[in-house]
């Protein structure tokens, strides 16, 4: 299936995008009122926005991607107010620093504090928390301040 290529349009103005990454996908949502005419074309190292807002303007965006994604698992919804972008990430468990290659930032583009987390360490965060956890009731346990439950005390016969 091959789409037909987006050309940049002579007069166009990008739309502002927020954008949030995680462990396996990097989200885009293009801020777009009453999307029309949309054409999204994502590649593996880049991604090209063009579409019509509510009063007609010419919405145009282009940016080359901070890594490589699978196209064939990356895919767009059209919203009201939206555009949202869904990019799976040819290396998962590789944060991107930044969504785009070059170093500088388009004004367009903004983090999406509100959906960030900061999932690198999440899973060494919740060992260490656990492996502490454990360490205290093994404390508990030996000052004889926490009794181990006696299995027969589960069963249902009273």
């Amino acid at each position: 299936m091959n789409k037909p290529k987006i050309v940049r349009p002579e007069e166009s103005q990008p739309a502002h995008a927020l954008w949030f990454d995680r462990k396996k996908y990097v989200t885009i949502n293009f801020m777009v009122h009453k999307p029309k005419d949309v054409q999204v074309d994502i590649q593996p190292d880049k991604m090209i926005l063009c579409c019509k807002n509510d009063s007609d303007d010419v919405i145009y965006n282009e940016l080359h991607f901070y890594e490589t994604v699978q196209i064939n698992d990356s895919r767009e919804r059209v919203y009201d107010r939206t555009i949202n972008i869904l990019l799976r990430k040819l290396k998962p468990d590789y944060a991107w620093p930044q969504l785009q290659k070059d170093l500088a930032k388009p004004s367009w583009i903004t983090v999406d504090f509100d959906n960030w987390r900061d999932w690198e360490h999440e899973e060494d965060d919740g060992k260490e928390e656990y492996e502490r956890y454990m360490d205290m009731i093994q404390e508990m346990a030996s000052s004889n301040k926490v009794q181990a439950p006696d299995m027969g005390d589960l069963s249902d016969s009273d």
